[in-house]
């Protein structure tokens, strides 16, 4: 075969064969295939798309690109969870102990946050010692022993994905989505569960600008699993405000910890609940939606979803106690409060009551990357006990002088700068903008 060929015949919008998508994935992957000739075809698919049927080839080529993880030895059906991303997302850390602790197996590979989006492995490295990188052994013996378990990407899990997306990333293609379909599902499908609940995030702090598009990616996805006889859900969720009122590392674990003592914000619960009783459902533990929330709530009430998250810490290496004393997690040096000044600097009404309309999730994000709590680069060492409180959400009302949020970080300098990009990132109005639902739609 010949990659020229190839490059030229997607530019003019023909459909390339599956023996040929495996050409173009393993001759990349085995240096075969030159960068400058990957990102010209990568291009192409921006422009033109894929079918289907190319799509479904192409994921498959990365997910046998390299090792696929056998979860045979877990006793039960495993169902794993995906987000696209968010500013905020915490909802695993919350969704993983409720579900463990209803009975259904959770064996969980998550990766680094880069950019203004947390990981959910940098989070977990917030408990003193916790352990992300298990053998295939302790992680499936932990899973069998206590019912969870979680660890970071192994290197040989669908390398292909691993290039090809860092290739992505530095020629502007990552906004594709076919490109986005394939890259996660060759990383779910070789991580090995039963069932996939993928949860799609749209807003300023997403990869999908709206809920149309995030539900065209959504059913992408699901088609591609059920190809490979995979049980599948979705849910499609909105992102354009920070989840919860924590972005950061350890604030936003501390504030999982909250949500499962019956603390926390509501809107972090009810896609923890939404995403869980899916997870329920797919599992067979619970033959309706209905019981599996009733379930997961109970898991909060008798507090056995706090208990798993300590014997989950403590299993895998860490400090179970800062489950139950959170001042325990490290601190940044400087606490700043970010206060509401009138809008535009100065309001007409001095005094008059306003309320917040909008807070740009991106915005808040790139202020926690500049105060060191998110990557510019893979390689970047995060810091995990800086970031930005927000006390202030969409629809409360706000006086001149009220405190809008608080920012965590570990120079002055750093401090002023996150402050005036929250500032930024806030929108107000004369009027109430009332609340609606995280959830837009559920696909199953």
């Amino acid at each position: 075969m010949n990659m020229y060929e190839l490059i030229d015949r997607k530019k003019n919008n023909g459909e390339l064969k599956r023996k040929e998508l495996y050409y173009i994935v393993n001759g990349y992957t085995n240096g075969d295939i030159p960068d400058y000739q990957m990102a010209a075809f990568l291009m192409a698919v921006c422009f033109n798309g894929m079918s289907e049927e190319e799509t479904y080839n192409f994921t498959m080529a990365m997910k046998e690109s390299g090792d696929e993880l056998d979860l045979s030895g877990i006793k039960g059906a495993v169902v794993d969870k995906h987000s696209t991303g968010g500013v905020g997302d915490k909802v695993s850390l919350v969704m993983g102990p409720m579900v463990a602790a209803c009975g259904v197996p959770v064996a969980k590979m998550s990766g680094r946050g880069l950019g203004y989006t947390g990981g959910t492995i940098d989070k977990l490295e917030s408990f003193t010692g916790f352990n992300t990188s298990p053998s295939v052994h302790e992680f499936i013996k932990n899973v069998n022993d206590i019912g969870i378990s979680w660890a970071g990407q192994t290197a040989n899990l669908a390398p292909a994905d691993k290039k090809i997306y860092a290739l992505r990333d530095v020629t502007a293609t990552v906004d594709s989505m076919p490109l986005i379909a394939s890259s996660i599902m060759s990383k779910k499908l070789a991580a090995g569960a039963a069932g996939i609940v993928l949860d799609v995030t749209y807003g300023t702090g997403a990869f999908m600008e709206n809920p149309k598009e995030a539900e065209m990616l959504a059913r992408l996805m699901i088609k591609i699993g059920r190809r490979q006889g995979k049980k599948m859900a979705a849910v499609i969720t909105d992102m354009n405000e920070p989840l919860g009122c924590a972005v950061g590392n350890a604030i936003e674990v501390i504030e999982a910890i909250n949500v499962l003592n019956g603390k926390g914000p509501d809107s972090v619960l009810e896609v923890a609940l939404v995403l869980g009783s899916h997870m329920l459902l797919l599992n067979g533990r619970c033959s309706s939606l209905s019981e599996a929330k009733a379930l997961l709530l109970n898991t909060i009430k008798n507090g056995s979803a706090l208990k798993k998250m300590a014997q989950w810490v403590e299993r895998q290496g860490g400090n179970g106690e800062m489950v139950y004393n959170t001042e325990l997690f490290k601190k940044a040096a400087i606490e700043k409060q970010i206060l509401y000044t009138g809008k535009n600097g100065e309001s007409e009404n001095r005094g008059m009551a306003e309320y917040v309309s909008a807070i740009n999730g991106k915005a808040v994000g790139m202020a926690v990357t500049r105060l060191g709590g998110g990557r510019t680069g893979k390689d970047d060492i995060i810091d995990l006990s800086v970031g930005v409180r927000l006390l202030k959400k969409t629809g409360d009302i706000v006086k001149k002088g009220d405190i809008l949020g608080v920012i965590y970080a570990n120079t002055m300098e750093a401090a002023g700068e996150a402050e005036d990009m929250v500032l930024k990132a806030y929108s107000f109005s004369d009027k109430k903008v009332e609340n609606t639902s995280v959830i837009f739609a559920e696909i199953y």
